[in-house]
């Protein structure tokens, strides 16, 4: 569905998703961590790359055309059936470089940029412009590329690279898209670069950069994971298929476990074991959650994930876990509402930093929804609403600044509310998951 049908749709009227018993078997999104990965790659490498699954939201879009700018041909065949033709490296680009809501593509974009003799400027959405880039900047700087921008790191930004040396760098917060910056410029640096991380965050660069022939060596150390990467390795085009969104296939998970009479199965779900951190907490709360036909995906593992109506308790999510479920932490939220007792969840820092500050606004939105809830800098708590005397209420209309999470979570918590929810900024959900309303309808969810 195309950005402004969505929109028209979800905003039509104030009851944006209702209904009961919600069943079917459905297939997420492709992931958007993975999409980001498989065009950059395949701009890297020479050669063709065809990718399958990928995920069509706008931030993903984005990319593409970033690459196109950067001198790939990317083709889109249909059906999310892409083809990339790199030519070994990236090109000078003519025009700046539109991000859009992408913060993982603008920083992935900058790192393997940043080992070309090249100048490129990137801009994004207002959302973009205000999140911070100077932990992705701080050790491309010290690989030598050079940059000017406004303040505080922020975009828009001129990135000057080339002429890179290998550094060993310890990353000082758990950051995926760090890392991947960090290795991406390593490929053209001068010497092997190592990124060490106190905690392990999701490896799709390191699967990745294997499938497109690379070297990568990770070993763990008492001090935490090590990653090497030589310079001077050339990436082959490879053949990509992309696996469901976890993140995505939450939305409709959760909606099952909250709503009476439901039974969803999502399909060809993403189980890399960095990124199942919520599956593991909705079972440690009493979830009903099945997952058969286990198997391996272009070196990722997979599977189909069933949810059943369950009654769910409240728990203590340990913050070690937060890198292995950062994006899911709002749905998280909003299974915890219908839950009996208090769900506590820290170490969520990162939270703040997003496409939005998720911690203000799941705590302001649940509040308005009639949910007991305490926000701490880097922690959540919520009570759940069994057992205590007060149904979730919902009724409130969100404010989202944008964010499609943060959309999503509260529209399924309308679903089980009392009364229904509704968001100021539906339209972003195209961001991550285009096809959401049909998809919830498909499930028997009432969208209006």
């Amino acid at each position: 569905m195309a950005l402004d049908q969505l929109k028209a749709s979800l905003s039509a009227a104030p009851g944006p998703i209702g209904g009961k018993g919600l069943r079917g078997r459905i297939r997420a999104p492709g992931d958007k961590s993975i999409s980001h990965r498989a065009l950059i790659f395949g701009a890297l490498a020479t050669g063709i790359t065809e990718i399958e699954g990928l995920l069509e939201g706008a931030d993903v879009l984005a990319t593409a055309e970033a690459m196109r700018a950067f001198g790939a041909t990317v083709e889109q065949l249909g059906g999310g059936r892409w083809r990339v033709t790199g030519r070994g490296g990236l090109s000078e680009p003519a025009q700046v470089i539109d991000c859009g809501n992408a913060g993982t593509g603008v920083r992935l974009i900058m790192g393997a940029a940043a080992g070309y003799a090249i100048a490129a400027t990137f801009t994004g959405d207002a959302s973009l412009r205000g999140r911070p880039m100077m932990r992705v900047l701080g050790p491309l700087g010290q690989m030598g590329a050079a940059w000017i921008c406004r303040e505080g790191g922020r975009l828009p930004l001129t990135l000057k690279g080339g002429g890179l040396a290998a550094i060993r760098y310890v990353l000082p917060v758990p950051s995926a898209q760090v890392k991947s910056a960090v290795l991406l410029a390593g490929l053209n640096a001068a010497g092997v670069t190592e990124v060490i991380e106190p905690e392990p965050t999701r490896d799709h660069t390191e699967r990745m950069l294997r499938a497109f022939g690379a070297e990568v060596v990770v070993e763990d150390a008492a001090d935490g994971r090590h990653i090497r990467l030589a310079g001077g390795q050339r990436l082959s085009g490879a053949a990509i298929r992309v696996p469901g969104d976890p993140s995505s296939a939450a939305f409709p998970l959760v909606a099952a476990l909250i709503t009476p009479g439901s039974e969803v199965t999502v399909e060809g779900v993403l189980l890399n074991p960095l990124r199942t951190g919520l599956f593991e907490t909705l079972r440690e709360m009493g979830a009903d959650l099945v997952i058969e036909n286990a198997r391996d995906e272009g070196g990722e593992p997979v599977g189909d994930v069933t949810a059943r109506h369950s009654a769910l308790h409240g728990v203590e999510v340990p913050p070690e876990r937060a890198p292995s479920m950062i994006d899911e932490y709002p749905i998280l939220a909003v299974a915890a509402a219908f839950a009996e007792g208090r769900t506590a969840m820290r170490g969520l820092a990162e939270m703040r930093v997003k496409e939005s500050d998720r911690l203000a606004l799941m705590a302001a939105g649940l509040a308005a929804c009639g949910v007991g809830v305490e926000e701490e800098p880097d922690a959540l708590t919520v009570v759940g609403s069994v057992r205590g005397n007060h149904p979730v209420r919902g009724g409130a209309r969100v404010t989202t600044h944008g964010d499609h999470r943060i959309a999503m979570a509260h529209l399924v918590l309308g679903l089980a509310a009392v009364e229904a929810v509704s968001v100021d900024e539906p339209g972003m959900i195209a961001t991550s998951f285009p096809g959401f309303e049909g998809l919830m309808r498909g499930l028997g969810a009432q969208v209006g």
